[in-house]
């Protein structure tokens, strides 16, 4: 069988991906590796797709999924085979839910798993995460439970319409709560606002607002434009939701 030319590998650890592209080189693969993903990354892939994506899930396996997840939905890339290597049994598990059609392998089984892979000719296109998310009540898409204490920076004026109805016994405290809500409105202010809470990400969840892009008052603060200051200050996303027409959420947690 033909061997796939080109691959496009996805690891978060540099040293680590180095000893993956050795091995897909000897293999006969071209292999092209960025230590950080850029959202120009995505448009470029658009336009010149490669002959499959190897994702390592070994590290920062959510944003793995989610990249897959944005591969799919785009139709320049949907049919591009995706292969799932390495990462926790339980993590696996939860990405085959949402993209059973992927290729999933151990590291030792990479180079006999990406030459036999083939374009998918009837795709799952997923949902995005935020409409996965779309039936739940505000409080339980942020993990606001019953007797949850819940710290808010820099609220708009109607941030008690836009939680909604809480569970009973919600208290909501000035300084770290077990919920802690951020809003941002600049992608100038951005930086520091994280900067301001990021050693808040070990003791709570702490969840990142920003304003849609068909919100009044949105000035430019985008989910992509969050997430890279956030792993640029040692954070790592997990989550994101939409909490309604103006504000999307997302959660970030210590790198380990």
């Amino acid at each position: 069988m033909a061997q796939v030319l080109r691959v496009r590998l996805l690891h978060w650890k540099a040293a680590e991906a180095a000893v993956t592209r050795d091995v897909l080189l000897r293999a006969g693969f071209r292999v092209e590796y960025d230590e950080t993903f850029q959202s120009a990354l995505m448009r470029k892939w658009r336009e010149d797709p490669p002959a499959a994506f190897v994702i390592d899930l070994s590290r920062l396996p959510s944003q793995g999924r989610e990249i897959a997840i944005a591969l799919r939905q785009s139709p320049k890339t949907r049919q591009v085979p995706i292969v799932f290597c390495n990462g926790a049994p339980e993590k696996v598990k939860l990405i085959r839910e949402v993209l059973p059609d992927a290729t999933y392998c151990a590291g030792e089984e990479l180079v006999k798993t990406v030459k036999h892979v083939r374009p998918v000719q009837s795709p799952v296109r997923p949902l995005d995460m935020m409409d996965r998310y779309g039936s739940r009540t505000t409080a339980q898409k942020l993990g606001i439970t019953e007797g949850s204490t819940v710290a808010v920076i820099d609220p708009p004026g109607n941030v008690s319409t836009m939680l909604g109805v809480l569970p009973r016994r919600v208290e909501f405290v000035e300084q770290c709560g077990a919920v802690t809500l951020c809003f941002v409105n600049s992608p100038d202010g951005l930086r520091a606002d994280l900067s301001r809470v990021r050693s808040l990400a070990a003791r709570t969840k702490l969840w990142i607002l920003w304003r849609k892009k068909s919100a009044p008052g949105h000035e430019g603060v985008t989910e992509q434009l969050v997430r890279e200051t956030g792993i640029g200050l040692g954070l790592v996303d997990y989550k994101i939701c939409s909490i309604d027409k103006t504000w999307s959420a997302m959660l970030f947690a210590r790198k380990k």
